[in-house]
């Protein structure tokens, strides 16, 4: 188990890019339809502030989805995504076109998926995270499954894990912890 947590700790210290799926990472994964059919979906604040963090810390955030959903337009521009691309099927090939585009590497890039569309592009990323209730197939290819679920908590999970694991940790919270 030391020896996991080694691998887990060496993958994320690597970690420049973070992309996620929405639905089921960033979200619980449910879709609450309106009666005017707008869409509804619950963002975790402890995952935005996370996100944040990150981007203190210089790492690039992106959002790779199958659907399109004008709440999440609105919370990666809130959130200031570098990356957001909606209605994607070929994720892998996205991921691909935003590598080469910002010069980065799939070793230097995290994808946290759920579900069987995300398995192509988590099986090429240095670091592939699943959220707790990802399904079977995607938890058992993923590097590390949060104890969180998605939507609740489990980006926030990870991005705290890579900030750790790259030692900025201390210069990103040192705001919050200080005594004075």
């Amino acid at each position: 188990m030391e020896e996991a947590g080694l691998d887990i700790s060496a993958r994320a210290s690597k970690v420049k890019l973070v992309l996620l799926d929405s639905d089921g990472v960033l979200t619980d994964g449910r879709i609450i339809m309106s009666s005017d059919g707008q869409d509804v979906r619950a963002f975790d604040v402890r995952d935005g502030h996370g996100i944040r963090m990150g981007q203190q810390a210089g790492l690039l955030f992106g959002v790779i989805s199958g659907r399109e959903s004008r709440a999440l337009a609105e919370r990666a521009a809130e959130l200031q995504f570098d990356e957001v691309h909606q209605r994607v099927l070929d994720k892998l090939g996205r991921a691909k076109e935003i590598l080469d585009r910002r010069g980065l590497a799939f070793e230097s890039t995290c994808f946290m998926g759920d579900d069987l569309i995300d398995l192509r592009v988590m099986r090429r990323c240095g670091f592939a995270v699943a959220p707790a209730d990802a399904v079977p197939e995607v938890r058992e290819a993923a590097h590390y499954v949060t104890a969180r679920e998605g939507g609740r908590g489990a980006v926030r999970e990870v991005i705290d894990l890579v900030l750790r694991a790259n030692g900025k940790w201390d210069d990103v919270t040192a705001r919050y912890l200080s005594e004075d």
